[in-house]
């Protein structure tokens, strides 16, 4: 499983879906910072916080949960 938190720097949503993902004690995952990057910037500008599981493309958009998180993880 290869998850990636697209997110951005001084985000509030951001520092709370990574509370929710630390309290559910998820995965390793990457965080990717969207800012200066025009491609991140124009797939998930508006979206972020995005949990991506890299390597069968499903995404989580913010905002989620415990409960959504979990029902997230166990198909990857």
């Amino acid at each position: 499983m290869a998850l990636i938190l697209y997110q951005r720097d001084h985000c509030h949503l951001c520092d709370l879906a990574l509370e929710v993902l630390a309290a559910a004690r998820t995965p390793d995952f990457e965080s990717v910072f969207i800012d200066g990057d025009d491609a991140l910037e124009d797939r998930y500008g508006l979206r972020v916080p995005v949990l991506r599981d890299d390597a069968s493309g499903d995404e989580l958009d913010w905002p989620f949960d415990a409960a959504k998180l979990r029902a997230f993880l166990p198909a990857r």
